[in-house]
């Protein structure tokens, strides 16, 4: 009987999770959004085979701009807008071409490879997205006050960001933290941020100062 009561409480300390809290700053304390923040520990699962995230084109704008996914995911292109669009990309961790007409449901494509693949379009040239593919199921994008929440299991982790116009590695301003318990953090990016090139024509709720 103790074997046993021991043995359920080794379990459920295990399994017992926490809720974290992250904000993003850039060099001037200003708080960024849609920055993809990801925590990677020592045992974090692979995702599911059946795995699937939308990258959609509406109102001839990648929806949304920046795609988080977590590795093997299988990533849809559909296309919400009543005109042609012929999507691309050269980047080292998925270069693909998609030729996408109202109605038409390409394949999807596997992203099974680590980094960024930014994207383009050949017939709008003023598109731009990213799909940014990690490692970890612990990934979320940071709102308009440049917070995200996330809940993980208690253990050890490595915190990391990501956006376009942040010029550091994730390496390079990475946090290791315990969780043990609900915690909060900041992390600030260390140098100026990169211009923003994406001088989105229509903007939307998604888009914000640092979109």
């Amino acid at each position: 009987m103790i074997r046993f009561v021991l043995s359920l409480l080794l379990v459920s300390t295990a399994s017992h999770s926490s809720n974290i809290n992250i904000v993003v700053t850039d060099n001037q304390q200003v708080p960024m959004s849609n920055v993809v923040v990801y925590l990677l520990g020592k045992d974090t699962p692979a995702a599911p085979s059946n795995s699937m995230a939308i990258m959609d084109q509406v109102n001839t704008q990648f929806a949304p701009h920046i795609l988080a996914v977590q590795k093997n995911t299988q990533v849809s292109f559909p296309n919400s807008d009543s005109i042609q669009h012929h999507v691309y990309s050269f980047s080292s961790a998925k270069a693909f071409e998609l030729e996408l007409y109202k109605g038409l449901r390409a394949n999807p494509l596997l992203f099974d490879k680590l980094g960024v693949v930014e994207m383009g379009c050949n017939v709008h040239d003023w598109m731009l997205g990213y799909i940014y593919v990690v490692d970890t199921p612990y990934f979320a994008k940071t709102d308009q006050q440049g917070s995200v929440s996330m809940q993980v299991p208690d253990g050890e982790y490595i915190i990391k960001a990501w956006h376009p116009r942040i010029s550091d590695t994730p390496e390079s301003f990475q946090k290791t933290m315990p969780v043990q318990g609900d915690s909060h953090e900041t992390m600030q990016v260390p140098s100026a941020l990169l211009p923003n090139v994406n001088a989105y024509e229509n903007n939307s709720d998604e888009f914000g100062e640092y979109e």
